[in-house]
């Protein structure tokens, strides 16, 4: 975030050759989120009806290859002089078209899962998080090189190659699971029969609007849970911190929110409280909300009114704050497909991917009107 605002806090040059040294606010925090999750929305609700049409290991692999070339072209751009306004339009271009393909490739992978058991969702969700540290780790890397932020963009750059060679090459080990290796990977016989029963159910599902109305509240819930997330993290949370030093505030914002995120996200595998009958889930859900006004009451520059001016105290809530928002996120995506019966288990997944993503959208809005309110 430090890298683009420097980049647009650049005087624009006039027609004439003169610098503007008017300083312009792009609002650069709340651009990034909506048109992060614009897309994501309009594009998971587009690859419901793809996969009709397209298979799912194009769409995987296009989609690889979209990514790869867009944070190229960021990578690349560290290193080329551009006026604040051409940089801020080339910036949310590609932020758009990045997100864009994530969609495509997250709703195409959530089908994948949905065809295996609801525990499947769990892992899935996990990997999520874990793909956050990742990104987490990398800035703080990128932070104390020389190079931050050719380092930091290079990053995503590799891992995405690296991921596109990985799925390519997937139908290439498909040996691996035959039955004379089933000793060798130590695969439950049970529970393979079990998965493949599940697979080849018939294909006779509900429609997608009796689907919905046995998880609507499910549905409702990751909404909250991620809009709630999404309308201060990062704005808020990154102006909490703004000025201070940047090793401290990368470790502070982003590692301490991924870490706690992931932790809450795998915690669903060891307890699952409250039930998915308690009405109590809700509850916890919309508890949620008090974390808007006590991370606006942090230390937030320029704020008139701040009530907890020591880092603990925003390290504490922003650790609340994580935790409860991959706890919370991944009971809904574990219990959604416990209330339908297995054969409509996907179409429950493509519902909670999308209100998932309806959630984010929701917050990145949300967060324009915070940010003004601070």
């Amino acid at each position: 975030l430090q890298y683009f605002n420097e980049r647009l806090a650049a005087p624009n040059t006039t027609a004439n050759g003169s610098s503007d040294s008017t300083f312009k606010d792009y609002n650069y925090d709340s651009w990034m989120a909506l048109l992060s999750q614009l897309p994501l929305l309009l594009f998971t609700l587009l690859n419901s009806f793809l996969y009709q049409w397209v298979r799912e290991r194009f769409r995987v692999a296009f989609s690889l290859v979209g990514i790869l070339l867009l944070f190229s072209l960021t990578a690349a751009l560290v290193q080329v002089p551009m006026e604040p306004d051409a940089f801020f339009s080339v910036t949310m271009a590609t932020i758009w078209f990045i997100n864009m393909f994530g969609a495509v490739l997250q709703g195409s992978l959530f089908g994948v899962v949905g065809l295996f058991p609801p525990r499947y969702s769990t892992l899935f969700m996990s990997g999520q998080g874990l793909a956050g540290i990742f990104a987490a780790v990398a800035m703080l890397c990128s932070i104390l090189s020389n190079s931050a932020a050719l380092g930091y963009f290079i990053t995503p750059c590799v891992a995405t190659l690296g991921t596109l060679m990985c799925y390519l090459l997937l139908p290439h080990l498909v040996s691996i699971c035959t039955p004379s290796h089933m000793n060798v990977v130590n695969i439950n016989e049970k529970e393979l029969e079990a998965e493949r029963t599940y697979v080849s159910e018939p294909e006779e599902r509900s429609s997608v609007l009796a689907v919905f109305k046995k998880i609507w509240l499910m549905a409702l819930c990751v909404t909250c849970v991620f809009a709630v997330t999404l309308s201060v993290f990062p704005v808020i949370t990154w102006c909490s911190l703004f000025g201070t030093d940047k090793v401290f505030t990368c470790v502070c914002c982003f590692i301490v929110f991924n870490v706690m995120d992931l932790v809450g996200r795998s915690a669903p595998s060891l307890l699952q409280w409250p039930s998915k009958q308690s009405r109590l889930f809700p509850a916890a859900v919309l508890l949620r909300l008090v974390f808007i006004p006590l991370l606006m009451l942090c230390n937030i520059q320029n704020s008139n009114v701040t009530v907890f001016s020591h880092d603990i105290c925003f390290v504490i809530i922003m650790a609340l704050f994580s935790f409860s928002n991959g706890y919370l996120a991944s009971l809904c995506m574990a219990y959604a497909p416990q209330l339908v019966r297995s054969k409509d288990c996907e179409t429950a997944g493509s519902l909670m991917t999308f209100f998932l993503v309806l959630g984010l959208a929701v917050g990145a809005s949300f967060s324009f009107l915070l940010g003004k309110l601070v």
